[in-house]
């Protein structure tokens, strides 16, 4: 089972106002397990980056200068995510840049049906405490130190980890194949065979019981 955990980072926060990506970050995990596969990618917006935004990722317009722009790099993202599951923390934000810059170059979207969002596993499975992605990093004692500023390949390293813990931790499927049962032997085991242990009492244990009722008081055996 193939799944992407994707994250994005913008110019803001709707692309209908116009704004437009700036990173993607995915990381590949086949059967809830990371396989080290990675797509990240820097985007020229072709805007002016507000500072508001500057200040959540620290993506300049200086550094973006010489990054390409999304139509160069589309067909490499999609190569990558293929058809599988897209786990995303919020994914409405994350689909709607994603559909955005598609549609701007006249691609299919990505359906939604496809996505996994965590925000939505993690408060049906905590009711009331906070959903956020550092949240939820200090619930299952994960180390995002290193998240001084957003980072779409750093924020979906921390989310692929949160997203094991949600679904019920590290712990691989124990799978029981061929090889397992070749492992067990199936010859028949000689036995040794022994006589039957003898049941009736002898002579010698007959009288000793007979001397023991002797001194008891109205015996039940005699009755």
């Amino acid at each position: 089972m193939r799944e992407i955990v994707l994250d994005t980072e913008t110019t803001g926060l709707s692309p209908d106002d116009g704004d437009r990506l700036v990173e993607i970050g995915c990381i590949e995990l086949v059967n809830h397990m990371s396989t080290g596969e990675t797509y990240h990618q820097y985007i020229n917006p072709g805007m002016t980056m507000p500072a508001a935004a500057e200040a959540i990722h620290g993506l300049s317009d200086e550094f973006l200068s010489d990054k390409p722009v999304f139509p160069d790099v589309a067909d490499e993202f999609l190569e990558f995510i293929g058809d599988a599951a897209l786990v995303i923390h919020n994914a409405s934000f994350d689909m709607g840049f994603i559909n955005a810059e598609l549609a701007r170059i006249k691609r299919d979207p990505v359906p939604n049906n496809r996505v996994i969002d965590t925000v939505t596993m993690a408060r049906k499975k905590y009711p009331g405490s906070p959903a956020s992605l550092d949240a939820l990093c200090r619930r299952f004692s994960i180390d995002n130190s290193a998240r001084t500023l957003h980072g779409a390949l750093l924020d979906a390293e921390l989310l692929a980890e949160v997203y094991l813990e949600l679904i019920g931790g590290r712990q691989p499927g124990l799978i029981l194949g061929a090889a397992a049962s070749d492992s067990v032997s199936t010859e028949a085991i000689e036995r040794v065979a022994r006589a039957p242990r003898p049941h009736q009492p002898t002579a010698k244990e007959l009288a000793a019981h007979a001397e023991f009722v002797a001194r008891l008081n109205d015996p039940m055996w005699e009755k």
